[in-house]
Formats: structure tokens, sequence, C-alpha cells
């Protein structure tokens, strides 16, 4: 195996110049700057997933609460509670005769001594219903035929009961078709096959297209909107998953690019009325309007790594200084007030206090005459640049008790697509990547909204889909 690795023969730097030596060695410093950089970020202390730490451990940035695991003194528990009404009442009978004196008991005056309750799920088998219709002739000689309701349209059919369960299996709990199907008929002793489920997904696309259209509607109006992506296989290819949500709201978007073309062709961030909050990823920045907000998570993790590899204190610093304005103004929301001008200033001017300390120690490389571009900058510059040019985005938490101080919402809104990736595999059709986004933007919707996303799924294949919340 060792044979096959190809040797590199190191170069004969007896022959060059001193300009060159010192090109070689900034090369190389260059090359090892980057390797140890890539070693050297995680997920705490950058955007890169936690799966790519391996078995490293790494802490949180979360500050530590003190409590200890479990409730908390003067938490209020829960446990079940009986019911007034059981579904069956079981009596445990008594011995026909005392145990003592064998005379027989008065089994008519026993009453009930103690209860317990069982609560379980019935292993029930499906139900069939029959529907008929009726005939009559009238003495008139009319011939009289009633009707089957609307949705009966076949000999034997599937229920919507049962289809909404496959479609929440595949769509909301994110499992396979075949693991579903095996479900189902575990369960119920119905048999029925991936392909079936495959159509019944398709059904609930349809019935729930309107709602995923008002979703997007509403989400163009919203005050704040909350933008993420992600990338998506899809019939073995990259595509990507385009996210914006809100509180309430959640509106999953596939297409096959990634940057400002795929945004304009969703057709809902260019639209939209409220604050963008984002990662600061350039595309977003191309829109024609001017209110952002950024996630200051992505900022903290940034700013820890750029204080592990140089050590210097202003990183420490900015990171204090927004998780304490981020505590502030929490508080401030919890007394429903905003923060008045003076104390907005008081942060401002501490923020360019420390992005010109930062500068000072980082300062940006001059472009040679004749190099093409932008000078490449070290990862503390480039960082710094960021705060300096977009210090509003950066501090709109502040001066906006409606903005997040992070863009957790948008990032939350990935996860269970990526659950259902890893899960289920890639998608095999682009079709089937679309039903998915249509789908599930109203089951996450409408759970945020109070609605079980069972019953969602029940209520669009009856011809009912439950109605936004305004």
């Amino acid at each position: 195996m060792l044979a096959m690795v190809k040797k590199r023969t190191p170069p004969d730097l007896s022959a060059l110049t001193r300009g060159e030596l010192e090109g070689v060695v900034l090369t190389l410093w260059e090359r090892l700057e980057a390797l140890e950089s890539k070693v050297a970020k995680n997920s705490r202390n950058s955007s890169q997933p936690p799966s790519s730490d391996g078995l490293r451990k790494t802490n949180s940035l979360r500050e530590p609460s003190g409590n200890k695991p479990g409730a908390q003194p003067g938490h209020k528990g829960s446990t079940l509670k009986r019911t007034a009404e059981p579904t069956e009442t079981i009596d445990h009978p008594l011995p026909r005769q005392c145990m003592r004196c064998h005379t027989p008991l008065p089994l008519a005056q026993a009453e009930v001594a103690e209860r317990r309750q069982v609560i379980d799920v019935p292993a029930s088998a499906f139900d069939v219903v029959e529907h008929r219709t009726l005939a009559v002739t009238c003495d008139c000689g009319q011939a009289h035929v009633s009707s089957f309701p609307a949705g009966v349209t076949e000999l034997v059919q599937y229920g919507r009961n049962v289809r909404a369960l496959a479609v929440h299996l595949t769509q909301g709990q994110m499992l396979p078709y075949a693991r579903a199907a095996e479900l189902i008929a575990d369960m119920y002793g119905l048999a029925v096959s991936p392909a079936t489920l495959l159509a019944w997904v398709a059904e609930a696309r349809a019935a729930l297209q309107t709602t995923a259209d008002q979703i997007a509607e509403q989400l163009r109006a919203a005050p704040v909107l909350n933008a993420d992506e992600s990338g998506l296989r899809v019939a073995g290819k990259l595509h990507w998953l385009h996210i914006a949500a809100s509180d309430t709201l959640t509106w999953y978007g596939v297409h096959a690019k990634r940057g400002l073309e795929a945004i304009e062709a969703h057709g809902i961030l260019p639209k939209r009325l409220g604050v963008l909050v984002h990662d600061c990823w350039a595309p977003y920045w191309r829109l024609d309007d001017s209110i952002h907000a950024l996630c200051n998570a992505h900022l903290l993790r940034e700013l820890l790594y750029v204080k592990e590899i140089t050590g210097q204190q202003w990183p420490e610093s900015m990171m204090q200084l927004l998780l304490g304005a981020n505590r502030v103004c929490t508080a401030a929301r919890r007394q429903q007030r905003t923060l008045a001008v003076d104390e907005v200033a008081a942060f401002r001017i501490v923020y360019d206090a420390l992005v010109r300390e930062g500068e000072a120690l980082h300062p940006e490389t001059v472009q040679s005459p004749g190099q093409r571009g932008r000078s490449k900058q070290s990862v503390a510059a480039n960082l710094l640049r960021r705060f300096r040019l977009h210090a509003d985005a950066v501090l709109r938490f502040i001066s906006d008790p409606a903005v997040p101080f992070t863009n957790n919402v948008g990032e939350r809104a990935v996860r269970m697509p990526k659950v259902k990736q890893k899960i289920s595999g890639c998608f095999r059709t682009l079709a089937g990547a679309e039903h998915f986004c249509v789908i599930r933007s109203c089951l996450d919707t409408l759970r945020k909204q109070g609605h079980s996303m069972l019953a969602v799924l029940q209520r669009a294949f009856a011809g009912n889909p439950i109605p936004l919340t305004a």
C-alpha cells in the first residue's frame, strides 16, 4: 500500500534568488496557516456542523445555568391523572366465603375499595365501512337512486385516516416509505405498498398547495423574516433547500441553484416588507433593500476562533459585549419596553472602539501593484471588516425589539429536512423533493400555530384544510 503513494521530489532551492526564496517561504507559510486553520475549526468556533467533529469533544457556547439536572425547586410536577369516564371497567371478584370462618360473604353489599387505571393504546385492526346507495321507484314510475358522499369514488378504496397516517410517517416523522408501510402493517394488519404511499404524498401535496402559497404570502408581509439554505441531494445531484421562516410560519423551497437566481425564483425574500435575518451570506446583501440583521451566534463562534488562534483580548471583549447586550435586551422585552436612544448609543460606542482595537492589530493588506482582485486577508481581518461594514445589521437586535439575537428560527427549520435526508437518503426525483417542501411547510407552520400534524393531514384529505392564523 505504501508503495502506491506517490513521493514528491523536493525542489532544488540552491539555484533560487533571495526574492524567490522569500516567495517560496511565504507560500509555504500560507499553506501551513490554512492547514492549521482547518484542523483548529470545529462546530464550537465555526459554522461547521457537529457531525464534522468526529470523536473530538467540544464545549458549547451556552453559558452554564448553575442548576442541577432535573426539575428545579418550586417546579410544579405533572403526573398521570385518572379520567372520570374510563373506556372499560373491570371489577375484580371477592372470594365467595370468609377466609377465617368460611361463612358465605354478602357479595351484594360489596363497595369499591380502591381504583387504579391503566392507560394504553388499542391493538386494533383496520375498519371497513361499506357505503350503499338505495333505489326506489315511485308509483308514478319515476326511479330514485341515492348518491355516494364526496370522496367515495372507487369500488374499494383507502380512507382519509390511513392516508393521513402514511403521509405523517413519511413527511412528518421522516420514515422511509418501506418502513412506514411495514409499521402500518404491524399496527393495523393493513398491507399497503410503498408505491401507494408515494401516491398519497402527491395527493397531500395537491391538497395543501393553496395553504403553502398562503404561507409564502404571509411571510412576505412579516415584520421579521429568517432565511437560511442547505444542500439537498436530489436524483443523485446537489440541489439547495431554501428556508424562509418566522415564529409562526415556515416555508421550504428546493432549487438547483443556491444563490440569487433561486432566491428570485422563489419570490419571497425580494418582495418582503420586514427585516431579513441571515448569516451574512453574500447573495442576501444583493437584494434591493437595506433592512438586514445578522445572526450573532455565527459571529460569536468566529470570534471564539480568532481568540483561540491569536490569544488577543478584543475578540473576548466583543463576545462579552454582544452577550451582555442580549441579556439587557431580553430583560427589556420581558418588561415590554424599548431601550432608550442613549442606551443604544452606548453599546455602539463600545462596539466601534473594539472594532478599531482589532483593526489596529490586524490591518488589511494592501493590494500589490498589478495585482488583480482583492488582496488575501487574515481570518481576523475579514471578520473585523464584516463588523465594520455591517455594524447596523449586527446591532439591530438592540434598537429593534422584534429582531432576534440569532437566526435560530431559520436554522431550526433546516434540521428536520436534514434528518429526513439522513434517515431516508436522497430524494430520487425533483417532484418528490417538491412534494416534501410543500407538505413540510404546512406541517411545520400549523404545528407552530397549535395544530397536530396528523390532524392537518386528515383535514387536507377530507378536502377541508385547516386555515392559517391571520
